[in-house]
C-alpha cells in the first residue's frame, strides 16, 4: 500500500536528484569559466611572447610555439569537455524524466488498485464486467469490419455478374 507520504517522499527524492544534477551543471559551468580564464591568461602570455619574437628574439620562438600549442590543446579540451558534459546532462535529464514517468505510472496504478480495494463486491464486479464488455466491443468491431469488407466484395461481384448478364441479354436481342 502506497501512502501519500510515500508518494511525497518519492517526489522529493526525484526533485532532489534533479536539483543535485543542476548543482553539478553549475559546478561544471564554473569550471568552464575557470578554464576560459586560463585560456585568456595563456592568450595574454602568447601575445607577450609574440611581441617579444617580433622584436627579434629567436631564442624564445620555441616557447611561443609551445604556448600556442598549449592554447590550442586547452581550447580543444574545453570544447570536448563541454560537449561531453552537455551529452551527459542530456542523458541524465532523459533518465530523470523516464524515472519520473515510470514512478508516476506506478503510483497511479497503485492508487487505482487501492481505490478498487475499497469498493464493495458489486462495484468490483461491475468494473470486471466493464473490462469484459470492452473486450467484447473490440471483438464485435473487428467482426463488423470483416463483414463489411465481405459484403463489399460480394456487392462488387454481383455488380460484375449483373453487368455480364445485361451484356449477354443485349447480345441475344441484337441477334
Amino acid at each position: 500500500v502506497v501512502t501519500r507520504d510515500d508518494v511525497e517522499e518519492a517526489l522529493k527524492a526525484v526533485f532532489q536528484f534533479v536539483k543535485d544534477k543542476e548543482q553539478l551543471l553549475q559546478d561544471l559551468r564554473s569550471k568552464i569559466e575557470e578554464t576560459e580564464k586560463k585560456i585568456s591568461e595563456k592568450q595574454r602570455e602568447r601575445d607577450y611572447w609574440l611581441e617579444y619574437k617580433n622584436v627579434g628574439s629567436e631564442i624564445h620562438a620555441e616557447k611561443i610555439s609551445s604556448l600556442e600549442k598549449d592554447i590550442v590543446e586547452v581550447k580543444s579540451e574545453l570544447e570536448r569537455t563541454e560537449e561531453h558534459y552537455r551529452e551527459a546532462l542530456k542523458v541524465v535529464r532523459e533518465e530523470n524524466q523516464k524515472l519520473f514517468d515510470k514512478h508516476m505510472k506506478l503510483l497511479s496504478e497503485e492508487a487505482l488498485k487501492k481505490a478498487v480495494g475499497y469498493l464493495d463486491k458489486d462495484c468490483r464486479r461491475e468494473i470486471e464486467e466493464n473490462e469484459w464488455l470492452k473486450e467484447e466491443v473490440k471483438i464485435y468491431r473487428k467482426e463488423e469490419m470483416d463483414l463489411k469488407a465481405a459484403v463489399q466484395l460480394l456487392e462488387e461481384e454481383n455488380t460484375t455478374l449483373v453487368a455480364k448478364l445485361i451484356d449477354i441479354k443485349l447480345q441475344h436481342l441484337q441477334a
